[in-house]
């Protein structure tokens, strides 16, 4: 949504009530205003938007217990934090980022901290697999080819803006909670040595032809 410079006169209480609930809620004086009156004019903003995707991914994840999530108000991104069944029960955290652009809805970011060459190993030929498995059955779908990236304790994954007309929160938030269950289910059961990477193909396959929505 294209924003522009505007200029407004207010009174200093207000402004002064303003600043105080834009701290409150971690945000500044103009996003707090913009907010108030996309509200009061039933306008929603991309912020709301964002908002209600991770409202509703919170919802839908929290049940199983196997993703922690979290997010701040107003913020572009929420984590989702999940224990691997491996040894000393490291943990790997989903970060999903909705700041995209145009061409993109956001990413997928796959965070570990380990300071095991063993698990360091394993999770990177998990990544390759599934960057491979994905470039293989879904980029055709998509249209281009998934450009995933591991760096520095870190799997990034664009996530593709859905094709179409204009999907719904919720629609988004269900097509993204199933993608990082899928993904934290498969990546468990390889790590723990129960699926194989011929297995891994296998259910990714399976799943795919079930989404009514791919990112």
């Amino acid at each position: 949504m294209k924003k522009n410079l505007y200029s407004l006169t207010l009174s200093d209480e207000v402004v002064r009530e303003v600043d105080a609930l834009a701290h409150r809620l971690g945000t500044n004086r103009s996003a707090l205003v913009n907010r108030i009156l996309s509200e009061y004019v039933s306008v929603p903003t991309p912020e709301r938007r964002i908002n209600d995707i991770f409202e509703a991914i919170e919802a839908l994840v929290s049940p199983s217990r196997e993703l922690v999530p979290f997010f701040a108000p107003n913020s572009q991104s929420m984590s989702l934090k999940s224990s691997l069944a491996y040894k000393y029960r490291p943990t790997v955290k989903y970060e999903v980022d909705l700041g995209g652009g145009e061409d993109t809805l956001g990413t997928l970011n796959v965070v570990f901290r380990t300071q095991s060459a063993e698990l360091i190993a394993a999770l990177t030929d998990f990544f390759r697999l599934w960057a491979r498995i994905e470039n293989v059955c879904l980029a055709p779908a998509l249209g281009g080819t998934i450009a995933c990236s591991l760096y520095d304790g870190r799997f990034v994954r664009p996530l593709a803006m859905p094709r179409g007309h204009a999907r719904s929160a919720e629609d988004i938030a269900g097509a993204i909670s199933a993608y990082v269950q899928l993904f934290d289910r498969l990546l468990k059961g390889y790590l723990s040595g129960d699926l194989s990477a011929k297995d891994v193909e296998l259910a990714y396959r399976g799943d795919l032809r079930g989404r009514g929505l791919l990112i």
